[in-house]
């Protein structure tokens, strides 16, 4: 089987990164459909559910409930941006997000596949799935222009760390509103 990535030899720096972006991104979501098949006991099932949300009832009570899934996530995607470790970290977050899915999903008595589908019509799915693929992306970026002498790329990187901050800022907010399962 012969791969025609003309498409990529002929794009732009620009270009490839929006590549590859997409392409972790698309990534992204079969690990998370995978992670979600994972067998999970109804007990265990209703073991995470109730800690995720304990968890939350605990952040709205206090009034911290934005700062908190924004500053988790945040961790999470600044973990994402760095080389190496960073899309190891995101393999095993987007397969650990499709446990916690397929978790959620045996409690609720939906299909896990259904389910984690259903996902993609959540805009904060959109927001974080967007902040994780571009972190990832720029990891591998980073690292092939750091071997390579290019140090500007740090640059790239601080550019891209404020974009994926305001993409959670506002993902935070929005996911904060929404009522719990």
């Amino acid at each position: 089987m012969k791969f025609n990535l003309s498409f990529w030899m002929k794009a732009s720096i620009r270009r490839k990164r929006i590549y590859s972006v997409i392409f972790i991104f698309v990534v992204g979501f079969i690990l998370v459909a995978l992670g979600s098949l994972v067998p999970v006991s109804h007990s265990s099932a209703q073991t995470i559910v109730n800690q995720l949300n304990s968890t939350v009832h605990e952040n709205k009570a206090s009034g911290t409930l934005p700062q908190y899934i924004f500053l988790n996530n945040f961790r999470i995607c600044l973990t994402e941006f760095i080389p190496i470790v960073g899309p190891i970290f995101g393999v095993v977050s987007f397969v650990g997000t499709g446990y916690a899915l397929g978790a959620e999903s045996r409690v609720l008595g939906y299909p896990p596949l259904l389910y984690v589908s259903f996902e993609v019509l959540n805009p904060i799915f959109w927001l974080e799935f967007a902040a994780y693929s571009i972190a990832i992306a720029e990891s591998i970026w980073l690292f092939r222009r750091l071997t390579q002498n290019r140090h500007w790329e740090l640059k790239n990187t601080a550019i891209l760390i404020g974009v994926c901050a305001a993409l959670l800022a506002v993902g935070a907010i929005v996911e904060s509103m929404l009522p719990l399962i």
